[in-house]
């Protein structure tokens, strides 16, 4: 028998749920997907990390705290709070509207360039970062409950 076809092919998933703070913010959660990785079995292939949001995304980058606080602040520069966009204007947007929507366009313009989804692969059945890699969910929005699927693919 073919050794690759004797390869037993895993795919497991895991809804992770997280309590932000204040946005924006960068929420280290790389011990949460690393439990994922584990409880699966797969011990070569890959793990998606994805954000169930449209105003937080996730990222790989250094848990450094000044570092953080200087993308904070990158992340205000390059799209801030309080312009004007058409999506925050109540008076005239029509389109997914709901009781508490908030103006947040500012977090849809900064998720659009920072991401939904990271993929990480996974070795001997745990996450393969380098040295000071972490995972992080990036509040853009406001403070809320927010939930990061984690979908781990290979075999055991």
């Amino acid at each position: 028998m073919n050794p690759v076809l004797a390869l037993r092919p895993l795919v497991c998933q895991k809804t992770l749920r997280f309590v932000t703070e204040r946005a924006p913010q960068f929420l280290d959660i790389t011990e949460a997907v690393a439990q994922a990785v584990e409880e699966s079995g797969v011990r070569e292939g890959i793990a998606l990390v994805f954000s169930c949001h449209t105003t937080a995304a996730i990222r790989v980058n250094e848990n450094e705290p000044l570092l953080l606080r200087d993308l904070e602040e990158f992340l205000k520069r390059l799209a801030p709070r309080d312009l004007y966009y058409g999506h925050n204007d109540f008076s005239v947007r029509t389109h997914n509207m709901t009781p508490d929507e908030c103006p947040n366009a500012h977090a849809h313009c900064q998720h659009l360039l920072l991401g939904a989804s990271e993929t990480i692969p996974v070795a001997e059945g745990r996450l393969f970062l380098g040295r000071w890699q972490r995972i992080f969910l990036v509040e853009l929005d406001r403070p809320r409950e927010r939930e990061v699927l984690v979908r781990v693919i290979g075999h055991g």
